[in-house]
């Protein structure tokens, strides 16, 4: 992986920020039962707080001004909760009346963004993350691509993401050896993404591999901390990181 900014450097260039962000948040969360049974995988609590605070938070934080919340398992809950707390910005619900899948989650749920004619992120409920989305932006924009990913270290070993000399995303899933780079779940897309997105399914199955023989997907590398909470024993590894970091300050 050659000529890919590395995400721990911090602020931005200057070249402003993304005002919006879609979070997917519509899905079952089988494997983190029973935390799921009465509330969406989003909801579920780190160190006290829900994962999607976390990330409202850290959105808001970057400069992110309005989140749409992909909703569909158990909306309710969600949209129970952002009307019942004070927030650091603006935050609606787009509710499925069935499952649209990843893809389909993010173009409904984009139809919503208050800035149609801007950039906007795009992130998995499921994250747990703290990185400079300033410079994630200005590599975006250096670049002029469709499409940006964040690609973090995995926290355990798995597939990784390969990019060619110019740092253009060749292919979500690599046998090369370590150091791993993953999809991070983090994304910032130009409008025109939307159009490319599937009404109903997965836009890793169709949207992204456009992208990538379109040579449109940019990798940015992110040596930050980033989590994907996907079981029980993933969240109980983070809150013990959590508490180690916390007693070390």
């Amino acid at each position: 992986m050659s000529r890919l900014t590395d995400g721990a450097g911090g602020g931005g260039t200057g070249l402003g920020a993304v005002r919006q962000a879609v979070v997917l948040a519509g899905g079952f969360g089988s494997r983190l039962r029973p935390l799921t049974r009465t509330r969406p995988k989003t909801m579920v609590e780190v160190h006290g707080i829900p994962i999607l605070r976390h990330q409202l938070d850290w959105l808001a934080e970057s400069g992110v001004e309005q989140v749409v919340v992909s909703a569909g398992h158990l909306a309710p809950v969600i949209g129970d909760y952002l009307a019942a707390h004070q927030l650091p910005l603006r935050a609606d619900v787009a509710a499925e009346e069935r499952p649209l899948g990843r893809g389909g989650g993010l173009k409904f749920a984009c139809a919503a963004l208050a800035w149609p004619d801007e950039p906007w992120l795009a992130l998995y409920g499921d994250i747990w993350t703290r990185f400079s989305l300033a410079g994630m932006f200005a590599h975006h924009r250096r670049h002029a691509a469709l499409a940006t990913v964040a690609l973090p270290r995995p926290w355990l070993p798995r597939g990784s993401v390969d990019c060619d000399e110019r740092g253009r995303v060749t292919s979500l899933v690599s046998h090369a050896p370590p150091p791993l780079r993953v999809n991070g779940g983090v994304y910032i897309f130009e409008p025109r993404v939307a159009e490319l997105l599937p009404d109903e399914g997965d836009h890793e199955q169709g949207t992204l591999p456009r992208l990538i023989q379109e040579r449109q997907l940019i990798g940015y590398l992110v040596d930050g901390p980033w989590r994907a909470i996907n079981t029980p024993r993933d969240l109980d590894d983070i809150e013990r990181e959590l508490a180690s970091s916390t007693d070390d300050v």
